[in-house]
């Protein structure tokens, strides 16, 4: 067990506890407002025994964001109950969970090299290419430009409900459903027609916070 700035002992791993304190901390005030002295202090940890675990607040934002499941969507696209047609328009039944901390981190910092900005563009890359692998299992005629569309759709009704403060994901759900099937031929999506009705459905009673998009 290692001490806290005020000599008590702490029980929990400090780099964890840094950790968290950041989760909360850049969620509600933003990254560049939270600086290394308040992290610490929300911590209970010195910044000697901070900069033990992270060279700087770069490499803490990195791992911060690395901390999100790199597959948020798992729960959704590896379901065996639906249709992959229904597993692309479940992905916009998620639960919103505010801006999407890759889009708030993009914004926040400038500089395209940053370590953050390479997680989040690559976080987004694999996001629209999970789309996309869906997208050809149910059929579409160009999956790719299909998963680029809903990534982009996704990552947008995010933006706007942070914007709006209002939940903007049923009208994204109903313009995804319009994309998918402009997408994928009437002879592949066979007997899922109706899949907008049920997997919404389907899917109500497990949907978990705390998810990004």
């Amino acid at each position: 067990m290692e001490k806290g700035p005020l000599g008590r002992r702490r029980g929990r791993g400090a780099r964890e506890r840094i950790l968290g304190a950041s989760q909360q901390l850049f969620r509600d005030q933003g990254i560049n407002r939270t600086g290394m002295d308040q992290l610490c202090a929300a911590a209970q940890v010195s910044k000697r025994t901070a900069y033990q675990h992270f060279t700087g607040k770069d490499e803490l934002v990195a791992e911060y964001l690395r901390r999100f499941d790199p597959d948020v969507t798992g729960g959704v696209f590896d379901r065996t109950d639906l249709t992959p047609r229904e597993r692309l328009i479940a992905a916009f039944e998620l639960p919103a969970t505010g801006l999407c901390p890759f889009i708030a981190a993009a914004v926040e910092i400038h500089d395209p090299q940053h370590p953050a900005r390479r997680h989040a563009r690559d976080y987004k890359k694999a996001f629209a290419a999970r789309f996309a692998e869906t997208a050809r299992e149910a059929g579409a005629a160009n999956p790719e430009q299909l998963g680029e569309q809903l990534a982009l759709l996704l990552d947008g009704a995010s933006a706007r409900a942070r914007v709006l403060n209002t939940d903007t994901f049923p009208t994204a759900s109903a313009i995804a459903v319009v994309l998918i099937d402009n997408a994928i031929p009437t002879a592949a999506r066979g007997s899922v027609r109706g899949s907008i009705r049920s997997a919404p459905a389907r899917l109500a009673g497990e949907r978990k916070p705390g998810q990004a998009s």
